[in-house]
């Protein structure tokens, strides 16, 4: 299984923040231990949606989008999710945080899961970082690793 991380910024809104690239590359890279993981911005919601029409694979890409809507689960379960997906035979996890404004009806019809962080709203870097590191947390938590000491 591959797990894309995408996100809806424009390059218009797009900052330059070294520190969460950083962040974001790092905990890919992490990740990238025990999957292959990668990130993508994309300009529009019709961008992102259309990119996961066209991902290869025998089943279609299996869309996570996070909005306010969303389940909401605790680190473990986070983790038990991904691995039934994986276990269901899923080539391509894609997480995907939406426009400023929210994912459309169609968006949300597109998706097989709505993901919450919780009722707060996050900037898009910081979100961006926190899911990159909430599927670190999860893949360590799959193989057992001590990063996640469970609380």
């Amino acid at each position: 299984m591959k797990i894309s991380l995408a996100a809806v910024a424009p390059r218009r809104t797009r900052t330059k923040s070294e520190a969460t690239d950083r962040l974001i590359a790092d905990y890919i890279e992490r990740a990238g231990r025990y999957v292959p993981c990668d990130s993508q911005l994309f300009d529009t919601e019709g961008a992102v949606l259309d990119w996961l029409d066209r991902q290869p694979g025998r089943t279609p890409a299996y869309a996570i989008l996070l909005d306010s809507r969303g389940q909401q689960y605790t680190s473990e379960e986070f983790a038990a999710h991904i691995e039934r997906i994986r276990d269901e035979g899923t080539q391509r996890l894609v997480f995907a945080i939406g426009p400023a404004d929210g994912w459309s009806a169609t968006a949300r019809q597109r998706a097989n899961l709505l993901f919450s962080f919780g009722r707060m709203t996050l900037p898009h870097q910081l979100a961006r970082v926190v899911l990159a590191e909430q599927v670190y947390r999860a893949l360590t938590i799959l193989a057992g690793h001590p990063y996640h000491s469970g609380h």
